[in-house]
């Protein structure tokens, strides 16, 4: 399962972002989790429809978009979220 995680450097609640997703990490340990920013990453953030940051995206194992959250998500949310991906 796959995660990607849209942020840029002067996002306040990318940071806020980055504390949910590393307890969800330290949860579910078999999640890969990506960060791409979207200065950086702009192909890719542009592939992914991305219009604001932070933005979650999680990934199925075959392929498709499973679930998106433009701004904070909860821990709840992205559990869910990845319980669905499997």
């Amino acid at each position: 399962m796959n995660l990607l995680f849209f942020s840029s450097n002067f996002c306040e609640p990318c940071m806020v972002t980055r504390g949910v997703l590393l307890e969800v990490a330290a949860l579910v340990p078999a999640a890969h989790i990506a960060e791409l920013d979207v200065v950086r990453d702009a192909a890719e953030a542009e592939k992914a429809g991305i219009r604001v940051t932070p933005t979650v995206v999680v990934v199925g194992d075959d392929g498709s978009e499973v679930f998106r959250a433009e701004g904070v998500p909860t821990v709840n949310q992205v559990l869910v979220a990845l319980a669905k991906a499997v």
